[in-house]
């Protein structure tokens, strides 16, 4: 059925989650280390919009090739985060029986990379829902270092019941 996600409920107040850990995050969705790229969400505001905190580490795989002498954090990772923090909140939004569930990639447009995102920096990566309907949804991005933003795209998703 093709129709309108509307969460919260009519007639409620949006409902709002002060922060959530990485624990917390593992049991959302299904990615790990390396590949896990968020390491705590804030700011959750269910059906809407989230934050997510990334503490970027010289210890980091991919810094060992990308560039070894300057390393760089691959912008594609951080379309990767942000869209780690959609599903995040997509599966918080919809509820236990949608943890762990696979979401998949639709779209990605208008990514725009500002400036290089290295070890010591933390990412906050800003996600707002544009829609959503039934198990799809599109999202903006924005992630920033030190109010700076670095990276930004449109993206949409499906969600694997």
């Amino acid at each position: 059925m093709d129709k309108e996600v509307e969460v919260p409920s009519a007639g409620e107040g949006p409902t709002c989650i002060e922060a959530i850990d990485v624990m917390r995050i593992m049991e959302a969705i299904p990615h790990r280390y390396p590949f896990l790229l968020i390491d705590r969400m804030v700011d959750i505001v269910l059906g809407q919009s989230a934050v997510g905190i990334k503490n970027v580490t010289a210890s980091e795989p991919h810094f060992q090739g990308h560039f070894p002498a300057r390393p760089v954090m691959p912008g594609v990772l951080i379309i990767e985060a942000m869209a780690q923090t959609a599903a995040t909140l997509v599966v918080l939004t919809l509820g236990p029986a949608f943890e762990g569930k696979l979401v998949y990639f639709m779209t990605i447009d208008g990514a725009k990379f500002r400036r290089p995102v290295g070890p010591g920096d933390q990412l906050k990566i800003h996600v707002e829902k544009e829609r959503s309907r039934a198990n799809v949804w599109k999202f903006k991005g924005v992630a920033r270092v030190d109010g700076v933003s670095v990276a930004e795209a449109s993206f949409s998703a499906m969600i694997m019941g």
